[in-house]
């Protein structure tokens, strides 16, 4: 973790490193524990979509988007704020090595996902594809290393990144949004919807690098506002 840190963050002094390494893995305690209690979260108040009637109205307008989001702050709370909108919502997932572990965490994870998770595997693709063009609503969890996804600056270096999103939105002519998932005192959170600029330039390829870089640049902007809430164990650009 130090090291990712390092690598994000060359200007700050070891101290500082060592503090926002301490309120990542108390992030992280803090989602291994309420993913125990995410039905009861989610038929509560304490979650709260800002500027939500717009938000309403953008979401209702369209006809299939693709929703990104990043491991920090609570990441299963972003969908919880679709909920609230009344919007059904898929996902896709990586299984877990451990199968005991696996069934656990999505028995736990279905109930957010009324339309379905999609292990990530070859086929998934296709069905994703088929879904969002079908009016859907995917989430995707896009600040994690993809092994031969394509390079895109993320914290002032090239990352391999997951270039799914940006496909998506550029092949259906679909919208991309992140949701920002922000931690406040008591177990509360708040969701922020940002639409991403999809390139549409007469060049496929380019425009899916071009917004997959957006897509990251959204990431990496709430992640410096709220350092201590992202998962930095994660070897990002390795």
């Amino acid at each position: 973790m130090i090291a990712q840190l390092r690598a994000a963050y060359p200007d700050e002094t070891r101290g500082e490193r060592t503090k926002l390494a301490i309120q990542s893995w108390d992030t992280m305690g803090r989602v291994f524990a309420e993913s125990f209690r995410l039905e009861d979260i989610l038929n509560s108040d304490r979650v709260i979509v800002e500027d939500i009637e717009n938000v309403r109205n953008r979401l209702s307008a369209t006809k299939g988007f693709i929703a990104c989001t990043a491991h920090q702050g609570n990441w299963e709370i972003a969908v919880v704020g679709f909920a609230k909108l009344g919007i059904r919502t898929a996902g896709i997932y990586r299984r877990l090595k451990n199968p005991l572990v696996n069934d656990m965490a999505l028995a736990q994870r279905v109930p957010l996902y009324p339309d379905g998770l999609f292990p990530k595997q070859a086929s998934t693709a296709l069905l994703a594809a088929k879904y969002v063009k079908a009016g859907g609503a995917l989430s995707i969890m896009a600040d994690l290393r993809e092994r031969g996804g394509i390079k895109v600056p993320f914290f002032g270096r090239l990352a391999p990144s997951n270039a799914f999103p940006a496909y998506l939105a550029v092949t259906l002519k679909k919208p991309v949004f992140v949701a920002h998932v922000m931690r406040d005192p008591g177990v509360r959170f708040r969701i922020r919807l940002e639409e991403i600029d999809v390139s549409t330039t007469g060049d496929r390829d380019a425009n899916v690098l071009a917004t997959t870089a957006a897509i990251q640049a959204a990431l990496e902007r709430n992640i410096r506002s709220r350092p201590g809430e992202w998962m930095w164990a994660h070897g990002r650009w390795v």
